[in-house]
Parts: structure tokens; C-alpha cells; sequence
């Protein structure tokens, strides 16, 4: 049931974080997967990582918010698999500050990195998975997708978003027998919450005093969630939006 065998998964952005822990997951299930993202020299160093856990992987240079570089990505795939199962849009960044300190250019700089490149990825790859009569779509929000934060509007913005879409490509492609899910991660220890534990006091004391599992999450916890929403065992499952957050957004 969660084995992925002969599948082809994209992680955008899987060569670091969240991203790669997913990739991990992927890969030790039998699935091929391809990194895409735009620093190839990290990138490298995690298919080689990825490569000693399953199937050969590969690393596609991408600019995920440039629509011709993501349907190079997916020509690409295909030409070199014949075949794409699984597309995990993962790729995200934050620039934190005040909403009315926060400049245009900023703003449209988040939100074409979180959430326009998860349209145009998923744009990309589903006439491939109709094709195929079936496929995988893996959304990363945040819970910010369901909390506010003043210190994130634009985050939080494409973060929301991310859950519409979700919802309205899960409704659209139902009858192709694709399966569209988000996934909603808590406070992780990544480069990116690292860089916000330096320049917000307090914010892990915070973090930890809230959520449940007295402790903030590790990449290699996203593990379980992508091998789940990749693998048959969620065939009936589309729409969704999973917390993976040590029940820090079931407090009040």
C-alpha cells in the first residue's frame, strides 16, 4: 500500500528542509526522485543523499517562478522517465517584517515563490498525470495557512492561499483520479526558522511552551506524511490540509 516502486516524485525546493526530509521519505519507498531547485551545488549534495536511500535521483536546475523553466522541469521528466506520479511543491521563502514596512517588490517576491509556483508546477504536471489517468499533487503550507503572524503578512498570505488552491485543484481533477493534498508544518528547525529564532527573541522559548510535543520538529517528520499522501493508501483522500505540527494548532 505505501510502496512507490517505479513512481517518478518532483520536490520543488527538495534539496534542503522540509523538502528534503519529504524527498527522503519518497526515496526510501521506492520512488525516483527528482530535485528541482535553483542552488544546483546544494542540490547535488542531496541526490547523492537521496541516491543512497532508493533509486537513482537527479537534480533539474529550476526557477520555479519562471513558467518556462517549470515546463522545461516537466519536458524534461518526462523525456528522461516517461512518466511523473508524484509533485510535491515545496519551494518557499519568507521575508519577515511589518506590513507597512514591507515593499511591493517583497511582497510579490513571496508570494510568486510560495504560491504562484505551486500553480504553475501543478499546471504543468497535470496533463502528464491525466495521461497517466492518475497522479499525486503535495501542497506545503505552513500553519500559517491558518494563523496570523505580524511578522509574516506576506508568508502568511501565500500560505493561505496555498489551501485554496489545494482545495479548488483537488475539486477540478478529482475525475482524472488525481489526488491533491496540503500538508501544514508546525515550527521545524530548518535554515529558514533558524534565521527567525536570531532575529525574534524569545520565539523558541515561545514555540516550545505552546506546542504539545514540548519541542520543536525535525525535517526527517515529513518523512511519513509524503510516503502517505504519495501512496495509494490516500486514494481517497483529496482536498486535505494535514497539520504536521506537535498539536500546536489544536491550542488555544
Amino acid at each position: 500500500m505505501f510502496d512507490l516502486t517505479a513512481r517518478v516524485a518532483i520536490v520543488t525546493g527538495g534539496n534542503g528542509g522540509i523538502g528534503l526530509g519529504m524527498a527522503r521519505g519518497l526515496a526510501r519507498a521506492g520512488a525516483r526522485v527528482v530535485v528541482a531547485a535553483r542552488n544546483s551545488d546544494k542540490a547535488d549534495v542531496a541526490v547523492r543523499e537521496l541516491s543512497a536511500l532508493g533509486p537513482p535521483a537527479v537534480a533539474i536546475r529550476t526557477d520555479v517562478t519562471v513558467e518556462h523553466s517549470v515546463a522545461e522541469l516537466v519536458d524534461e521528466v518526462e523525456r528522461r522517465f516517461g512518466r511523473l506520479d508524484i509533485l510535491v511543491n515545496n519551494a518557499g521563502i519568507n521575508i519577515r517584517g511589518s506590513i507597512q514596512e514591507l515593499s511591493l517588490a517583497q511582497w510579490n517576491d513571496v508570494l510568486s515563490t510560495n504560491l504562484s509556483s505551486a500553480f504553475l508546477c501543478a499546471r504543468a504536471a497535470y496533463p502528464l498525470m491525466k495521461r497517466q489517468r492518475g497522479g499525486k499533487v503535495i501542497n506545503v503550507g505552513s500553519m500559517l495557512s491558518i494563523f496570523g503572524a505580524s511578522f509574516a503578512p506576506a508568508y502568511g498570505a501565500s500560505k493561505g492561499g496555498i489551501v485554496q488552491l489545494t482545495k479548488s485543484l483537488a475539486v477540478a481533477w478529482a475525475p482524472d483520479a488525481i489526488q491533491v493534498n496540503a500538508v501544514l508544518p508546525g515550527w521545524i528547525d530548518t535554515e529558514l526558522t533558524q534565521a527567525g529564532r536570531r532575529q525574534i527573541p524569545g520565539l523558541s522559548e515561545r514555540v516550545v511552551a505552546r506546542t504539545p510535543a514540548g519541542r520543536w520538529g525535525t525535517p526527517n517528520e515529513f518523512e511519513g506524511i509524503a510516503v502517505f499522501l504519495a501512496s495509494p493508501a490516500s486514494d481517497f483522500i483529496t482536498g486535505a490540509a494535514i497539520p504536521v505540527d506537535g498539536g500546536y494548532s489544536t491550542m488555544v
